[in-house]
Order: C-alpha cells, then sequence, then structure tokens
C-alpha cells in the first residue's frame, strides 16, 4: 500500500490535515479527558471546517479513545500520548503507551467478565494497526466520519 502523502506529515492537495494531540499524565480523570478531547476535537472539525461527522462517528471515536487509553493506562507505566486526526471523511485515532509488548485480541468467550476493550476497537475500525515504536508502542485505528448513505457496514482494513 502506498503511503499517504497526509499521514507523512503534509497534506495532500485538495485535502486539508486536522489534528490534535494530548498527553496525559497517569492520573485518574485521563480517560474521561480522552473521551472530552475526542468530542471536542470532531466538534471544531465539523463547526469550523464543514467536514460532517455523523453522531455515529463521534460516538465511536469517543468508545475507541476509551478503550485505548484505558489499556495504555492499565499496562504501561508512564504517559499517554493521545493523537486525533482528520483527512478526508477519517478520524485516525492512535495512541502511544511506553509498553512495546503488542496487545492480542483474546478469542470470543460469553463467559469472559472485560478485557473486551480491543475486540470492540477492532470490531468498530475501518482499519487497525499495533505497532512497535523505538520506544513503546503506538495503536491506530481509522473510522469513518459519515454514515454510509446506504447503512452498509464498512469492513475492516489494515493500515
Amino acid at each position: 500500500m502506498e503511503p499517504d502523502p497526509a499521514s507523512a506529515g503534509g497534506a495532500a492537495p485538495g485535502r486539508p490535515v486536522l489534528q490534535a494531540s494530548a498527553a496525559l499524565v497517569g492520573d485518574g480523570e485521563d480517560i474521561a479527558r480522552a473521551r472530552h478531547i475526542a468530542a471536542g476535537f470532531l466538534t471544531r472539525v465539523q463547526a469550523e471546517h464543514g467536514i460532517p461527522v455523523s453522531q455515529r462517528a463521534l460516538d465511536l471515536t469517543q468508545l475507541v479513545v476509551s478503550e485505548l487509553v484505558t489499556n495504555a493506562r492499565k499496562y504501561a507505566p508512564g504517559p499517554v500520548l493521545l493523537d486525533l486526526q482528520v483527512t478526508g471523511g477519517v478520524v485516525e485515532v492512535a495512541v502511544w503507551d511506553s509498553d512495546p509488548v503488542l496487545p492480542i485480541a483474546r478469542a470470543a468467550d460469553a463467559g469472559r467478565v472485560g478485557q473486551h476493550g480491543l475486540e470492540i476497537v477492532m470490531a468498530v475500525s475501518q482499519a487497525f494497526a499495533a505497532q512497535r515504536e523505538p520506544v513503546g508502542k503506538r495503536i491506530t485505528s481509522r473510522l469513518a466520519l459519515a454514515d454510509d448513505p446506504d447503512g452498509a457496514p464498512h469492513g475492516r482494513q489494515p493500515l
């Protein structure tokens, strides 16, 4: 797959790149703060740039942010970095943490209580990736901003 010029640091012609980033410091309010940042970012994207953001996209983005930040806080010591980027009709959510161990989705188990966050993120994402960084790892999810006009679900693709 060819790299997207927008993700390489510059906007493709005619496609603005809108970004927001936050360092979460590790207190008990990180998850709520991250959801609030995501909601505010998408609200500004729609209000200031006229890019349509469906209620479903807003809700799913907050869910993905919540699950990824929760996992980072639970399994990695230190700060968590949240990056949000809108390119075209997609929002990309990336969460970095200091633990280099990549997460693995568990097999479905209706009797398991909890620990379904990664499965949820993968199910609602158009694309998903987990990659090691020079320090730690980055988990990335892409979500469509607008609902499909005919209501068809989008298939998940690798990043």
